[in-house]
């Protein structure tokens, strides 16, 4: 099939690759023409694992990319919309970007004689598809959506870091369509894949991906909460933890206690259906106390930190990890934001490092000091946080020998101190 993909972010530009790679013609739709001619010239515009292999293969061949939204919905049979939805202070997130697209696609589609479906696949709240796409696009087109054109939700299930994997390696496809037409084209083009389709209707679709993200934020605060518990009680959580994972009911995953969970899609997803339960009337409690738990989860860091130095001002305190997890090099909603934030507040000197997300956070925090390893951030330091699970923190060992004091707090359970050579003082955030 032959399929036209408008945004070339993290969804976009995977989805884009993997289609590719299952036999369809993929057209890439993006108004930045510097990503337009990175992907044309093979290049991926985010880092993800075997992202840049699959553009390389197919880029010129299955894939290309354009800025002309004409050429791109002409010579396609569906258009999937895989833009940016930013959120507000409040939750709420921003359509603009969903509604640009949407009007762009309806004037394209305006001109075209043969059936055309509109897939929804950027992460909206329920209804959107259906009150907000839909109508721009019979509004620019002058059409009849079942009639004209199709409409359909396919959200994404994607771990940043292992996209690819996912997108060919699904756990679950949901396609939400208006009619059963728009459904089997959205289908079809999974064909390859050894996944069943979940059929369903848009607002259902919707409505599924925020509660698959929201059911595992629950997991990850609750195991904080319990991990804080714990830790008073003089308690392993990683222990408990192990026992009651077991259950089938529960299972063990997302039950690792730690400075919380961030990224572009569990804080944001979380808040999004608080705010879309608010406009409804409902008051989400349960939701509204797994973001405050994730909210104060980072900075009890800082106090492990400052119950072993007591003055921060002006002490050398290496914070390991800056991405929100490993293997990627996103700090969307990284926790070791607000814990930086925190640093500085108290007048620290922060030596910081991370394998892949520096030159993000340096646009946060240009005024800190980067390093280009663990041992370099250590030298002299008067105490160290561990805020992501890159597997080269879990090797530390006789890097410890340089720092001023060895105050060692791990926020992801990557040390054990036992089986140092070294001699630490350290704690754990949750054990």
């Amino acid at each position: 099939m032959k399929v036209s993909i408008i945004g070339s972010g993290y969804v976009g530009s995977v989805s884009a690759a993997c289609f590719a790679d299952l036999g369809h013609e993929v057209i890439c739709i993006d108004i930045d023409e510097e990503k337009v001619k990175q992907i044309n010239a093979g290049i991926a515009p985010i880092w993800e694992e075997g992202l840049d292999d699959l553009l390389a293969k197919y880029t010129q061949k299955s894939l290309i990319a354009t800025s002309d939204y004409d050429y791109a919905v002409q010579n396609s049979d569906a258009s999937f919309i895989c833009v940016g939805t930013p959120s507000d202070e409040f939750g709420n997130i921003d359509l603009s970007i969903v509604k640009a697209a949407s009007a762009s696609l309806g004037r394209a589609i305006a001109k075209k004689d043969h059936y055309h479906v509109v897939v929804v696949k950027s992460t909206v709240v329920p209804e959107t598809t259906e009150k907000v796409v839909l109508p721009i696009v019979e509004e620019y087109s002058g059409k009849k959506a079942g009639k004209d054109f199709g409409i359909a939700m396919n959200p994404e299930f994607l771990r940043e870091g292992k996209a690819v994997y996912d997108f060919m390696n699904p756990d679950k496809i949901v396609v939400g369509a208006i009619d059963e037409r728009s459904g089997f084209v959205v289908s079809e083009l999974y064909r390859e894949l050894d996944c069943e389709v979940t059929h369903t209707n848009p607002r259902t679709a919707e409505m599924i991906k925020y509660v698959n993200n929201s059911f595992l934020a629950t997991k990850i605060s609750f195991a904080n909460e319990v991990g804080n518990i714990c830790k008073q009680l003089g308690i392993d959580t990683y222990e408990v933890m192990d026992a009651v994972g077991t259950d089938f009911r529960i299972e063990r995953q997302f039950l690792n206690s730690g400075a919380g969970f961030g990224g572009s899609c569990f804080p944001k997803d979380v808040k999004a259906i608080i705010g879309k339960a608010k406009d409804i009337g409902y008051e989400p409690q349960l939701l509204r106390s797994v973001v405050e738990v994730n909210d104060r989860q980072p900075l009890k860091m800082i106090e492990l930190l400052q119950e072993k130095v007591t003055k921060l001002k002006g002490k050398r305190i290496a914070v390991l990890g800056l991405a929100f997890k490993n293997d990627t090099d996103d700090i969307r909603e990284s926790r070791s934001i607000p814990v930086i934030a925190e640093l500085q507040r108290l007048g620290a000197d922060i030596a910081a490092y991370d394998p892949m997300a520096e030159e993000h956070m340096k646009k946060l925090f240009p005024e800190i000091t980067y390093c280009k390893n663990s041992s370099e951030a250590l030298l002299e330091a008067d105490g160290c946080l561990i805020m992501t699970e890159w597997s080269e923190f879990r090797e530390l060992d006789k890097e410890f020998n340089v720092m001023a004091n060895r105050i060692v707090i791990d926020g992801r359970h990557m040390i054990k101190p036992e089986r140092l050579s070294v001699e630490i003082d350290y704690s754990g955030i949750c054990w």
